[in-house]
């Protein structure tokens, strides 16, 4: 299937490893044009080299200055017609062990960061009739999962306001969705298998299995089970589908009905 958004410009934040790159290269292999951002420089450029015509925009999104650097360096080479919003997920960790500094840190990385680069994108977006917004969650937003409070309460704040901007641009031709990851086999999800192989004085196999036990298809999902929904929903083809939440999570969230 053409997808349709050949020469179309695709921002995905934190696009330089795991899911975002998944989702970095399904839209480049459809003929966008591809920015990423990520913290790591010399990973971004060696990501952005895989890339055909891509490009490469560095900074924190949960520092603002970073932030409205970020912007300006992506408008510097285009309006985006496609975000990916996807920041690292904030650490697990039992409720007590959450201080407000951490809650702060994780909020504006996780909710006031994205919903900061969309709002500076919408404008350009407006007056082409297009936009795609594609925000990469997690599956706790519907099944909530233990000594995970920061990512259970910031993940669903997200999405609160995302849902409420689906609803405001939708008549401009944007729409507004989110995807939502189960336990797939990245670099976020290894920070949570050491943490849980610490905490509990087993191996990390053993957590794995234990992980891999409680989902459906009986395995961790993988980036490339991931990055074909991204691009499918940056489509033409996906013009009436907004406000959504999709798990990408082998059947895992049990309240996705």
């Amino acid at each position: 299937m053409n997808l349709g958004i050949e020469g179309r410009t695709a921002l995905v934040l934190g696009g330089t490893r795991g899911l975002g790159w998944a989702c970095a290269q399904a839209l480049a292999n459809e003929g966008a044009r591809v920015i990423i951002n990520g913290r790591d420089t010399s990973q971004g450029e060696r990501s952005a080299a895989a890339l055909p015509g891509g490009h490469f925009v560095g900074g924190d999104i949960g520092q603002e200055q970073e932030r409205r650097k970020l912007i300006d360096a992506v408008h510097a080479i285009a309006s985006p017609d496609i975000v990916v919003t996807n920041a690292g997920g904030p650490p697990a960790a039992p409720f007590e062990e959450t201080d407000a500094a951490l809650w702060r840190q994780c909020y504006e990385t996780n909710v006031l960061g994205p919903l900061e680069v969309v709002r500076a994108m919408l404008a350009s977006m407006r007056q082409r009739q297009f936009g795609r917004i594609i925000n990469i969650t997690s599956f706790v937003v519907k099944e909530l999962y233990p000594n995970m409070a920061l990512s259970n309460s910031l993940r669903i704040g997200l999405t609160g306001a995302m849902g409420s901007l689906a609803r405001e641009v939708a008549a401009s031709g944007i729409t507004v969705n989110g995807l939502l990851p189960g336990l797939m086999d990245t670099g976020a999800l290894q920070r949570v298998i050491d943490d849980r192989s610490k905490r509990g004085g087993i191996s990390e196999q053993e957590v794995r299995e234990q992980m891999a036990a409680g989902i459906p298809m009986r395995r961790l999902g993988t980036a490339a089970d991931f990055g074909a929904m991204c691009a499918f929903l940056a489509s033409p083809h996906a013009a009436y589908i907004t406000g959504q939440n999709i798990c990408i999570d082998g059947g895992l969230a049990r309240n996705s009905i």
